[in-house]
C-alpha cells in the first residue's frame, strides 16, 4: 500500500501538481496517464524516493518492499543476467552474498556457524531456495532464452536488457511495483504475457504507459495528471475516456445554456 499525503512538486514557478492525497491499495493496478511533460514519470520518481517533493510525504505499509523498473541499461553490465534479476530483491540478494561469504571462509568458526544458521532461516522464509528457478521462469516468460541466463548483461543488446530489467522489477513479487513504460521494445507475445502477469498480480502496481490497449488490459484504476491536479478514477482507460468525454459534453451543454 502507498499513501500520498499533501504532496506538491514545484520547479521554480511551475507547479507540476499540488495538494495530492491518494491511497494505492493491494490488488489494484493504477494506470498513470497525462500529456507529455505533465509529470507522470516525476510522480513515480517521487513515490520511489528518487525525487524529493516540495511538500508532503509518501509512506508504505510496515515492512513492505518497493520495486522500480530501472531505466539505466548499463548499470548491471558486469553482472550475469540471472544475478541481475536476483538483485531485484535486495534483502534476499544481501543474505545470499553474506551466506556465501561465510561458507567460503577457510577458518569457519562456531560463531560463523551460528550466523549462517540465522541467515539460512531468513533465506528459507524469503523462499530463497526457489529464487533462481523463479528468476529463470520470469526471464523465459519475457523472451530471454535459457542460454543467455549466465551471460553478462554487457553482452546483451538493448531490447534484451529491457526484458531483463523488467524481470528484475517483477522478481520476488514486491508489495509495491512501479513501472514506467514497461512495454517499450517488447513484441506482441511478450506484451500479452505481461498483461496476464499484471492482471493476476495481488499487490499494488502503478504503470505509466502510452499504450491504451495495454492500460485497458491491466488497469483497475486510472490516475490522470492534468493542469497541476492528480485525479483518481475507477475503471480502465476506455471507461475513463468515455466518462471524460461525457463530462466534457455535459459541461459544454451547460455553458451553452448559460450563454443563452
Amino acid at each position: 500500500m502507498i499513501t500520498v499525503s499533501n504532496l506538491e512538486v514545484q520547479y521554480g514557478k511551475r507547479v507540476l501538481f499540488k495538494d495530492v492525497n491518494l491511497k494505492f491499495t493491494p490488488g489494484n493496478c493504477y494506470g498513470v496517464i497525462g500529456a507529455n511533460g505533465a509529470g507522470k514519470s516525476t510522480f513515480l520518481k517521487v513515490l520511489s524516493g528518487d525525487v524529493t517533493p516540495s511538500r508532503g510525504s509518501v509512506s508504505f505499509g510496515p515492512s513492505e518492499r518497493l520495486s522500480v523498473l530501472k531505466q539505466d541499461h548499463f548499470e548491471f553490465d558486469e553482472h550475469t543476467v540471472l544475478d541481475t534479476v536476483l538483485m531485484g530483491h535486495q534483502p534476499l540478494w544481501t543474505i545470499m552474498n553474506e551466506k556465501n561469504a561465510l561458507y567460503a571462509k577457510p577458518d569457519f568458526s562456531d560463531e560463523d556457524g551460528i550466523k549462517v544458521g540465522e541467515l539460512e532461516e531468513k533465506f528459507a522464509e524469503m523462499d530463497g531456495w526457489n529464487a533462481e528457478s523463479d528468476a529463470a521462469n520470469l526471464l523465459s516468460g519475457l523472451g530471454i532464452k535459457e542460454h543467455l541466463h549466465y551471460e553478462l548483461m554487457g553482452h546483451l543488446n538493448a531490447k534484451e536488457k529491457v526484458r531483463v530489467l523488467l524481470a528484475q522489477a517483477l522478481f520476488g513479487k514486491p508489495d509495491n511495483l512501479l513501472l514506467d513504460e514497461p512495454t517499450n521494445d517488447l513484441d506482441v507475445n511478450t506484451i500479452m504475457w505481461l498483461e496476464n502477469y499484471l492482471s493476476n498480480y495481488e499487490n499494488t502496481v502503478l504503470v505509466v504507459s502510452h499504450d491504451r490497449h495495454f492500460l485497458d488490459a491491466i488497469s483497475t484504476h486510472i490516475i490522470d495528471i492534468d493542469y497541476s491536479d492528480i485525479n483518481l478514477f475507477s475503471g480502465n482507460y476506455s471507461f475513463w475516456y468515455e466518462s471524460s468525454q461525457l463530462a466534457a459534453r455535459q459541461q459544454a451543454n451547460q455553458n451553452k445554456k448559460a450563454e443563452e
